[in-house]
């Protein structure tokens, strides 16, 4: 069974920045897609950022130029780099895991999220 951990919420300044980290434990088998998500209270969950095994990355356009997902194969650990934060980035950021094939999604993993939160 996975479990996902994120970590490294906090409260900072806005312009500052933080690294969020997701790690697993548990087996992990090929997961391809990789996701960070947020959601700020009375919204609805946004999607940040995604990054699938062969390295491409995509991101949401609120946060292009300011964020930064990466993975670390060897310590299961997905990653999001927050530069130039702003008092609208303050929200719950989760991780999401997946298995995707031909067949579509075999495998979906949830993180319970981190507190994200920039004062101006």
């Amino acid at each position: 069974q996975v479990q996902l951990v994120e970590s490294g919420g906090g409260l900072v300044q806005t312009g500052g920045s933080l690294r969020l980290s997701c790690a697993a434990s548990g087996t992990i088998f090929s997961i391809n897609a990789m996701h960070w998500y947020r959601q700020a209270p009375g919204n609805q969950r946004e999607w940040v950022a995604a990054i699938t095994s062969s390295g491409y990355t995509n991101y949401a356009a609120s946060v292009k130029g300011r964020f930064t997902i990466s993975r670390d194969n060897v310590k299961n650990t997905l990653y999001l780099q927050m530069n130039s934060l702003k008092p609208e980035d303050t929200a719950v950021y989760s991780c999401r895991w997946q298995r995707v094939t031909g067949r579509g999604v075999e495998d979906d993993y949830w993180g319970q999220g981190t507190q994200v939160t920039v004062s101006s």
